[in-house]
């Protein structure tokens, strides 16, 4: 996760002021179980006109949506939009409901049809932004914002969602221009402050990107994502005590975020506690089975204790989850080489040559494999190769 995208919007619907069941059915001083059975009181007397019973499943729907009954509000916002075809804001909500199911497509679909009906809410705009940038389709989703905006120039979660989008197309000065704006409007949102940062970062700009994530701690102190941000721009500012205490602080947020035990890991790698690197390795291993990076951080600290099966064992772990993961063959090669087997050694080399043509350093430790292996001409021309490539290369070592 690099940035946030701040949400879709449901729409309240209003009744009118009204007694008994439908006071409940409103949500007037009720919770939401008490909102639903006295909305389904209504909609079973068999007594109301088709408008009230639009009210009435449009405010069931509504308390559904609320509690996450995401299958059940969609069953109820059909059956307003069955009694009644241009209810906009039944579809608006419809749509909300089916996009927090994923089902972008059927949300597009009922966003579409409130802005025929309604073409100056923002909010439908908004939320049909949201379902695009979902599904990658960033064009439309700027043109969806760009109109949210437009009619509602004080829309801070518009431009939010428009400046991650920008941020995930690479445009991050548009991204912060974004941000900037947002944050003038709502000085109090937090993600404002930490997508800025994000992008921040991701400019190289790192005391700036740390000044964000301060702000948005500040604003919300349980933001583990901010914590593990800044840690994340400690580590790289080698400011290691920093990073591990940030790390630290998300873990103990989230004990399941994963990304940060790996992170820890490798700062605790970097300060040369390779026993605890492999500790925090494991563990968000253990947390995220798939995650390739903690296997390759894992083999290589393997790699520098000399438990050289063990790393090969994670090595292999990560090319099997990412067939395209360069640096594992390059390192798993360089553990073959130094338990003397050559030939599986420079198959590795092979590989992520194959994968990276111009990879001065597989070139290199593949041509001392040949020439520890007896080929002097073969070994001899790879590393004049990864000489071309990166003169910077003056010896002959397999690293």
């Amino acid at each position: 996760m690099s940035i946030v995208l701040t949400g879709y919007v449901f729409c309240v619907p209003v009744l009118a002021e009204i007694s008994g069941e439908w006071n409940r059915c409103a949500g007037k001083n009720t919770t939401l179980d008490q909102q639903i059975d006295g909305c389904t009181v209504v909609i079973r007397s068999g007594g109301e006109t088709p408008e009230r019973l639009v009210q009435a499943f449009m405010s069931r729907g509504f308390a559904y949506m609320t509690k996450g009954d995401y299958d059940l509000a969609i069953q109820d916002y059909d059956q307003a939009i069955r009694l009644d075809p241009l209810n906009a804001l039944a579809l608006n909500n419809r749509g909300f409901a089916y996009g927090q199911k994923r089902n972008f497509q059927l949300a597009v679909q009922d966003y579409d049809s409130a802005i025929r009906l309604n073409p100056n809410a923002a909010l439908t705009f908004y939320n049909r932004g949201e379902a695009h940038a979902n599904m990658r389709n960033y064009n439309r989703a700027i043109m969806d914002y760009d109109q949210a905006i437009r009619l509602n120039p004080n829309f801070a979660q518009a431009l939010v969602n428009r400046g991650f989008v920008y941020f995930t197309r690479g445009e991050y000065d548009r991204a912060i221009q974004d941000y900037d704006q947002a944050i003038t409007l709502t000085p109090e949102v937090a993600v404002a402050f930490y997508n800025r940062g994000v992008a921040y970062a991701h400019k190289g700009d790192i005391d700036r990107a740390i000044q964000d994530y301060d702000h948005a701690i500040h604003l919300s102190p349980q933001y583990a994502w901010a914590y593990y941000r800044r840690g994340e721009a400690y580590a790289n500012k080698r400011d290691f005590d920093r990073a591990i205490q940030d790390y630290d602080q998300t873990i103990r947020l989230d004990p399941n975020h994963a990304a940060a035990f790996n992170d820890r890991g490798f700062v605790r790698a970097s300060k040369g506690d390779l026993e605890g690197a492999i500790r925090d390795y494991g563990q968000a291993i253990w947390l995220a089975p798939d995650f390739a990076n903690a296997f390759f951080n894992r083999g290589s600290a393997y790699t520098e204790r000399r438990e050289f099966d063990r790393a090969i064992q994670d090595f292999d772990q990560v090319v099997r989850l990412d067939p395209n993961f360069v640096q594992a063959f390059v390192n798993r090669g360089f553990v073959y080489a130094t338990e003397g087997d050559y030939d599986r050694a420079i198959r590795d080399f092979d590989e992520a040559i194959r994968l990276n043509p111009n990879f001065a350093q597989a070139f290199l430790n593949r041509g001392v494999a040949r020439l520890r292996n007896g080929d002097p001409i073969g070994g001899s021309a790879d590393i004049a190769k990864a000489k071309l490539l990166d003169p910077s290369i003056a010896d002959h070592s397999v690293r």
